[in-house]
C-alpha cells in the first residue's frame, strides 16, 4: 500500500507541474535528486543530480534483447501490464495505442512494456499480443524478464508491481504511464486509464519533444 500511495502522489505531482506547462513551457524532472558538493578553483560548489532509469536488458516480443541503448537519444513511454490481465491491462494498453498511433514510424519517440507475468508472457505470447493490438513495427516494444529484473526495474519507475494470488489474474500492479526523455530522466506519470491524462500525456510529449 506503501507503494500505491508514493505512487499516487507521484501522478499527482507530475500532473500539478503539468498544468504549469504553458506558462514554463518545460516539464520538471521527477525524482528526488541528489546534491553533490565538489571543489571547483577553491570554491565549493552544488550540483544537483537527478535520478534516471538504470541499464537494463530485457528479452522482446521478438525473441531479442533489448537493453536501454535502443531507447538512447529518444523520449519513450514506458508502463507495466500482462496479457491475461482481466482489470485495468486492456483499457491502459487501447489508450497508448491511440498514442502509439499518433506518433508512429516518428523515430523520435518509443514506446515500452514490460510484463509482469514472467511465467506465462514468453516471446510469443507477447508477439500475439501486439499483433492483436495492432502494433506492427519495433517502435512499441513488450519484453519480459525474470523476476528480480522486472520487479526491480519497476521502482526505478515509481510503479509498483507485485505478484498477488488475490488480485484479478494473480498479479497487482499500478496502471500508470511514465514518459521518460532522452537522458533517461522521468518526466511525467499518467494514469492509463483516464481520458484526460492521456490528453495531458499527449501534450507533454509535445512539450517535450519541443526541449529535445
Amino acid at each position: 500500500m506503501l507503494k500505491k500511495s508514493r505512487a499516487a502522489f507521484v501522478v499527482l505531482i507530475g500532473l500539478v507541474f503539468a498544468s504549469c506547462q504553458s506558462e514554463q513551457q518545460k516539464l520538471p524532472i521527477i525524482g528526488e535528486p541528489d546534491i553533490v558538493e565538489k571543489v571547483v578553483d577553491g570554491q565549493t560548489v552544488r550540483d544537483t543530480i537527478y535520478p534516471t532509469i538504470p541499464g537494463f536488458q530485457f528479452l522482446n516480443q521478438d525473441s531479442v534483447l533489448i537493453t536501454d541503448k535502443f531507447f538512447d537519444n529518444k523520449i519513450y513511454v514506458a508502463n507495466f501490464f500482462f496479457t491475461h490481465c482481466p482489470s485495468i491491462c486492456p483499457t491502459m494498453q487501447r489508450n497508448v495505442l491511440e498514442v502509439y498511433k499518433k506518433y508512429k514510424n516518428d523515430e523520435r519517440i518509443s514506446f515500452l512494456s514490460h510484463s509482469i507475468d514472467f511465467k506465462y508472457d514468453q516471446p510469443a505470447v507477447l508477439k500475439k499480443y501486439a499483433n492483436n493490438l495492432g502494433v506492427d513495427n519495433e517502435q512499441w516494444q513488450f519484453v519480459t524478464g525474470s523476476k528480480a529484473d522486472i520487479y526491480g526495474i519497476s521502482d526505478k519507475y515509481l510503479i509498483y508491481t507485485a505478484e498477488d494470488e488475490n488480485a484479478p489474474g494473480g498479479y497487482d500492479h499500478s496502471g500508470f504511464l511514465v514518459l521518460v526523455d532522452a537522458n533517461k530522466h522521468i518526466r511525467g506519470t499518467y494514469d492509463g486509464t483516464n481520458e484526460e491524462h492521456i490528453q495531458q500525456l499527449l501534450q507533454d510529449i509535445a512539450v517535450l519533444l519541443k526541449e529535445k
